[in-house]
């Protein structure tokens, strides 16, 4: 779920084998892109960032990061008073870390890595100094770190599921010795999905799950009671934030009404809470959108200043030292800034810096040097793009069928727009990006995604559909129910826009996306079969019966409620209506679909259903990637994806295409339909995959339907087809 995302459209995948499968013929002319720069290589834009993640030891007096080794991301340190002199303290060979935090005692580094993209991620500890790896937590298990203290430096405080799949246990474990004890047993059926610890480990407060798809506060210490509830329309929005050092109060991002006499509220505000009476206190809110970040202060816990997103982030002080700090970033940088990473006593931060035509650059930031703030430069994530082409980011506000506004950036081609008005001076070939969640949103800023696509010479454009998190609680909320329904229109009327907007020449749009966006491809393919050129889709819920079959039980209640409910007869309708895999018959564009074999969320049947029903067109493109869940961690399967998606949307919609090179070598990939498409591709071909769960007589009837454009899939007291 999830905040912020960056499409490079999730991670994706892609297909195989059987006959000629893919786009067809080649669309038109290739894109035409006036002075077209330089491509710029997907190894640059989405190979392993060459150095990134840094994070302050608690004395501020070194930096960890990741970065590759031997092609590999690793976690290295360097000194702060020694830049040039970093060095590795792991060794991962396969799979890289991407996760990793300093133990309090400035001493170990923890990281987290699971199982081929099983989600089951398992906690490692490493001394600086050297020495192997330690496995704190066991296999098979899933860890989240959830506190280190100054208070308790020896030890680190997870949540763990080895007990119970469900319901995670809080866990303090010995850095030393590997000794785990339980700090609070969880459970259901109304477990705590969220907790805070105190600076002394003891776990203080909890969300605790209802059975309606609210929650609850609960404060522990120093007897049990409930502070106040959440209802279900405030779960998604409401989150807690952190402790204050003394335990009397707690931070909290809130959107419910709060107090009896306070007005209510629609976005999400920065909260004070009282432990000992429940009584909030608002800090701070935005005019037009949730309330997204927030500084604290490293001794005391107190907040210290927050940031907004509604086009762009904005932050606003609440002390005079945090508004110094601020104006000093806004002077000193040129593109949007973020606060990663602070030394205890806070006299040096780590900031990241980007903007669309700014691949993120890290700074180490003194605050309390005898020169007074200073920026010094720690590296740059990816510097090969320093030269590159990079073409602006422009928000806009569409305004949909119905009157919602819906926040988009739209990214043009280097040359298509001579006057600069975001517009092209002539129409052009159009990528719909739809983000994953679908509770997330996309921000301004670098996206890779955006890059390569407009360096190819497409129009892209990505949608913040309703359902999309933080532009208020009625935006996201008037998305439930609305999977393959109201959110699909509006995907379709950002299309629509782009058209009379004459970004977007008709007829040559295509969409792509992963998890959700994934899912609301294959919807826009199935229920518009007209509408779309062509689509990718990646790791995509295809069976909204099997994702909800999957959910952790904390989940679930709050998924019936905002998908459908599957225990009632209406609820089991609308989830075969809105379920791609019983339509995909339907699907008459050429489609690129792709999943990762280890990804906990899918089942292999549900996407062998969609291509079997596509592979009776000969339109389809099918891969699986053996050693990947729902994200392509592994750089090759990663890079080996996206060629084929460059191929794949070339002959689609007439780009550029960049070689496919050695983009296949050392990647993991059954291909199972569209091979003979992408030049080497069919060395990793497989038999067809044989679905698990064959498509109905009437799913497959749909394939003969007439011509035209098909309307979205009935509602459940409509006309809907059977199981």
């Amino acid at each position: 779920m999830g905040s912020r995302t960056r499409s490079w459209a999730g991670a994706a995948v892609l297909g195989l084998v059987l006959g000629v499968a893919g786009c067809g013929e080649r669309a038109h002319a290739p894109v035409p892109v006036p002075e077209a720069p330089d491509l710029i290589s997907r190894a640059a834009l989405f190979g392993e960032p060459a150095r990134h993640g840094g994070q302050l030891s608690p004395r501020g007096d070194r930096i960890a990061f990741l970065a590759p080794r031997d092609g590999v991301t690793n976690v290295w340190v360097l000194s702060v008073d020694a830049m040039d002199e970093a060095r590795p303290v792991t060794d991962e060979r396969e799979r890289g870390i991407t996760d990793f935090r300093w133990a309090a005692d400035g001493a170990t580094l923890l990281y987290l890595r699971d199982n081929n993209g099983d989600e089951s991620t398992r906690l490692y500890a490493v001394d600086t100094t050297g020495g192997a790896p330690r496995a704190l937590t066991p296999a098979g298990a899933r860890a989240e770190i959830l506190n280190v203290s100054a208070g308790d430096p020896g030890a680190v405080v997870v949540t763990l599921n080895d007990r119970d799949r469900n319901w995670p246990d809080v866990v303090r474990i010995d850095l030393a010795s590997g000794e785990r004890t339980v700090l609070r047993r969880n459970g259901g059926p109304r477990g705590y999905s969220r907790f805070l610890v105190g600076r002394d480990n003891v776990v203080r407060i909890g969300m605790r799950v209802r059975a309606d798809g609210g929650a609850e506060i609960v404060a522990f210490e120093p007897r049990e009671r409930t502070l106040f509830e959440i209802p279900f329309e405030d779960a998604m929005s409401t989150r807690l934030v952190s402790l204050e050092a003394d335990g009397a109060h707690f931070l909290m991002l809130d959107s419910t009404l709060g107090q009896p006499d306070t007005p209510a509220r629609d976005r999400t505000a920065l909260v004070r809470v009282d432990v000992a009476t429940g009584e909030k206190t608002v800090l701070g809110e935005g005019e037009r959108a949730d309330v997204v970040d927030v500084w604290t202060d490293p001794a005391t816990g107190a907040a210290e200043a927050f940031a907004t997103e509604y086009l762009r982030r904005e932050w606003r002080a609440l002390n005079a030292d945090s508004q110094a700090d601020i104006e000093f970033l806004h002077r000193s940088l040129t593109g949007d800034f973020t606060v990663v990473s602070r030394s205890a006593d806070d006299t040096r931060w780590i900031v990241v810096e980007e903007s669309p035509t700014t691949p993120k650059r890290s700074y180490l930031f003194d605050r309390a040097g005898p020169a007074g703030r200073r920026l010094t430069s720690l590296f740059s994530h990816r510097p090969e793009l320093q030269q590159a082409p990079l073409q602006p980011m422009t928000p806009v506000e569409i305004v949909a069928s119905d009157g919602a506004t819906l926040v988009a950036y739209l990214t043009l081609p280097g040359g298509a727009d001579t006057n600069g008005d975001a517009r092209p001076e002539q129409p052009l070939a159009m990528v719909l990006l739809a983000h994953d969640g679908p509770w997330s949103r996309d921000s301004y800023g670098f996206d890779a995604m955006h890059q390569w696509l407009a360096n190819r010479g497409y129009a892209v454009l990505s949608v913040n559909y309703r359902g999309s998190a933080g532009f208020g609680k009625a935006f996201l909320n008037a998305g439930n129910g609305e999977w393959g329904g109201r959110i699909q229109e509006d995907l379709a009327d950002a299309a629509a826009w782009a058209v009379t907007q004459r970004i977007a020449e008709t007829g040559r749009i295509a969409i792509v996306g992963a998890g959700f966006g994934g899912y609301a491809t294959l919807s826009g393919l199935a229920f518009t079969p007209d509408r779309y050129r062509c689509g990718a889709s990646f790791a995509a819920p295809a069976n909204l019966f099997a994702m909800l079959d999957l959910a952790p039980a904390s989940e679930r209640e709050q998924l019936y409620r905002r998908v459908a409910d599957a225990r009632t007869d209406a609820g089991r309708q609308l989830l075969r209506v809105r379920s791609p895999a019983f339509h995909a018959g339907r699907i008459r564009s050429p489609l690129l679909l792709a999943y990762g074999m280890r990804d906990p969320r899918l089942t292999r049947g549900e996407t062998d259903q969609v291509a079997q029903a596509v592979r009776l067109r000969g339109r389809l493109t099918y891969l699986a990637f053996p050693d990947e869940g729902r994200e392509l961690v592994r750089t090759q399967n990663r890079l080996s994806y996206l060629a084929v998606l460059e191929h794949f949307l070339g002959d689609c919609l007439g780009g550029r295409v960049e070689p496919v090179g050695a983009s296949f070598e050392g990647a993991a990939i059954n291909v199972y339909d569209g091979a003979v498409n992408v030049p080497g591709l069919s060395a990793f071909a497989r038999r067809p995959a044989r679905p698990v769960v064959q498509p109905t007589a009437q799913d497959l009837s749909n394939d003969n339907d007439a011509g035209g454009e098909s309307e979205l899939p009935a509602l459940p007291e409509e006309a809907a087809p059977q199981e």
